[in-house]
């Protein structure tokens, strides 16, 4: 969508607030021996406490409140009582909403506890790709660019991107135009940023995989050549300067 009216800009804010507070709260409470469902079912309540719908279940029918993946799941878990979060443990929670008609949408891969099997590093990558992919949004300015900077970043870190799952416009509905804000250079994608659009940015910075494969459940995503994926996203407002980063307080960056 495009802010055009302060009450727009208003509506956004309070659904990115419900959205970035459930993942912060939700991160907060992961602890080993926790079952994925019970960590969705507490985002569950958070995000009921905002008066926030979860996105992924409105439009797709998810069999989950908030997208919940583990070590080498890309993302889209599904939040299961078999699944049970381990020290050490690469996870991704992606939480989505609609919140009196505005959507919004982000998420972060975090290593549960200890690093036992050296997954910080990935993740500090994944943070640090997005945090200057952002930087660089402004209206005027190539998609294509952007994806060019994630996908160099990536290769000086020495990790790949997962080259279809892109970030996306929202706003009125959880996926809008742009439809492909993608994380490595298409030439063929000549669109550009436009100033007041709302886009949800993220990065899926790769350790061996380029393409996410679904699963037979039907929803959740693992990488073509195995490894490890950080996926960081953040929902923003783009200006002519430095972009509004509505879900800030997920604290993703701290």
């Amino acid at each position: 969508m495009s802010i055009s009216t302060e009450a727009e800009l208003l509506g956004m804010k309070k659904a990115s607030e419900a959205v970035a507070l459930t993942l912060k709260e939700m991160r907060d409470h992961a602890r080993p021996g926790m079952s994925t469902k019970e960590l969705d079912t507490f985002g569950a309540e958070v995000l009921k406490a905002f008066g926030a719908k979860s996105a992924p279940k409105l439009t797709y029918g998810f069999p989950g409140w908030t997208c919940i993946s583990l070590n080498h799941e890309v993302a889209h878990g599904i939040p299961s009582k078999e699944k049970i979060l381990k020290e050490g443990d690469l996870v991704n929670i992606d939480v989505s909403a609609e919140l009196e008609g505005f959507w919004a949408d982000n998420g972060g891969s975090f290593v549960l506890g200890e690093d036992l099997h050296q997954h910080q590093q990935l993740v500090d990558a994944s943070k640090r790709i997005l945090e200057k992919a952002i930087g660089q949004i402004k209206g005027g300015i190539k998609i294509a660019e952007i994806g060019r900077l994630i996908e160099t970043e990536s290769k000086k870190a020495g990790y790949k991107v997962i080259k279809n799952l892109t970030g996306h416009g929202i706003g009125r509905k959880l996926h809008e135009e742009p439809s492909e804000i993608a994380n490595y250079h298409n030439p063929y994608n000549h669109t550009r940023f436009k100033k007041d659009s709302v886009v949800a940015i993220e990065t899926f910075i790769s350790t061996s995989s380029t393409i996410a494969n679904t699963l037979k459940d039907g929803w959740t995503l693992v990488g073509n050549k195995g490894g490890f994926v950080a996926q960081h996203e953040h929902t923003i407002v783009v200006t002519d300067a430095q972009p509004l980063i509505l879900t800030e307080m997920n604290g993703i960056w701290n």
